[in-house]
């Protein structure tokens, strides 16, 4: 597989059935509602830093399309991504503010609408590790 080629397979859905691994690989999931600003850039965030520490990942793209949907989701709001069915901020079991709104996340250079790269990397890493 060459450097350009996407390590991570892309699925589209509305509801979320899945394991945190799913045909093999593990599981990653960027839930967001329709028009969200920084789910694109999330995405390819993922995407990049998959390739990267070379995680052949299975990517859902959950589109949340309305407030009953997001707390059976438990989508603290959009971009959400979870790594093998973890979010990626270790305090997001502590919260319940479900919904259909921006997410924002804390980072070294401030608040951002996407997560910290270190995050990700991470928790992709940690993943790689357990797949091992």
């Amino acid at each position: 597989m060459s450097a350009n080629e996407p390590r991570t397979r892309r699925r589209e859905g509305d509801v979320l059935s899945a394991s945190p691994h799913t045909a093999g690989r593990p599981l990653v999931e960027v839930l967001y509602f329709e028009g969200c600003p920084n789910q694109e850039a999330t995405v390819a965030l993922v995407e990049r830093l998959s390739r990267e520490v070379g995680l052949e990942a299975e990517l859902w793209l959950v589109r949340v399309s309305d407030q009953a949907a997001a707390e059976r989701l438990r989508c603290l709001g959009s971009p959400t991504v979870r790594v093998g069915g973890v979010d990626l901020d270790p305090f997001a079991g502590e919260r319940c503010a479900y919904g259909l709104c921006c997410r924002v996340f804390q980072t070294g250079a401030g608040v951002s609408g996407q997560p910290e790269e270190r995050r990700v990397r991470e928790a992709l890493s940690r993943e790689l590790v357990a797949a091992a």
